[in-house]
């Protein structure tokens, strides 16, 4: 496979160049390693949806729109209020 140039503040290069030192990897495998573990979001969405399938069949659990939203508000407050934003 050919390699590809990627341009990032030097800084963002050193840290992510340590991180791959300290788990054993150069910065080129820990960066493949990265990209193959990283999913895009349609392929989040997709899994979300199978999740939401198969909880559903699983205990009927199908939560309306408002309902949905509800829980996505209760969670962004309980993030903010563990990271302190």
């Amino acid at each position: 496979m050919p390699d590809a140039n990627i341009r990032l503040p030097e800084e963002a290069k050193e840290r992510l160049a340590q991180v791959a030192a300290a788990e054993g990897l150069s910065l080129r495998a820990y960066l493949a390693r990265l990209a193959d573990s990283l999913l895009t979001p349609a392929e989040r969405a997709e899994r979300a949806e199978q999740a939401r399938a198969a909880l559903q069949a699983w205990n009927g659990y199908a939560p309306s729109a408002a309902e949905q939203a509800d829980l996505d508000s209760e969670l962004d407050r309980r993030l903010a209020q563990v990271t302190g934003r």
